[in-house]
């Protein structure tokens, strides 16, 4: 039985601050993310079933990735939440969408991230096998799950 790896491509705009970072995005800042969810599977071969030759419906998959990421994370503010409460406050006074994670809110870190979350929705069968985060058009992150066993 063939394995096949299928990828869909999203995109996301945010903002992020790299709380006590030495270098310039220790200010706010913001990306128009691209991210690329690679999963992989064997197609199903019941001629009865009506995904019959798929390994995932795109739409699935679509469903999970915006669910878990995208309509949580675009046109948000991602912050660590070790930032200064005072600040955050200031923050959710004029801005709706602050989100605060554990880690410091870095490509390689949001990638980790997404792995755990995408992979507790992907249906039996399908497996994450790669993701790949374009935080400009020339700098990206990837994680692998061969990596990361």
């Amino acid at each position: 039985m063939a394995v096949i790896r299928l990828t869909k491509e999203f995109s996301f705009e945010a903002a992020h601050a790299l709380g006590g970072y030495d270098g310039p995005c220790r200010e706010i800042h913001g990306h128009s993310y691209r991210l690329f969810v690679t999963v992989k599977g064997s197609p199903s071969c019941d001629a009865e079933d009506p995904k019959q030759g798929m390994v995932i419906d795109f739409g699935v998959l679509k469903k999970i990735v915006h669910e878990e990421i995208i309509s949580q994370l675009d046109h948000a503010l991602m912050l660590r939440t070790t930032t200064d409460c005072a600040l955050l406050e200031s923050l959710r006074k004029s801005f709706d969408n602050v989100v605060l994670v554990a880690y410091q809110p870095t490509c390689e870190n949001m990638l980790s991230d997404f792995a755990d979350r995408i992979r507790k929705r992907l249906p039996e069968g399908v497996v994450l096998h790669a993701l790949r985060l374009h935080e400009t058009a020339t700098s990206y992150a990837e994680w692998f799950a061969e990596d990361n066993l």
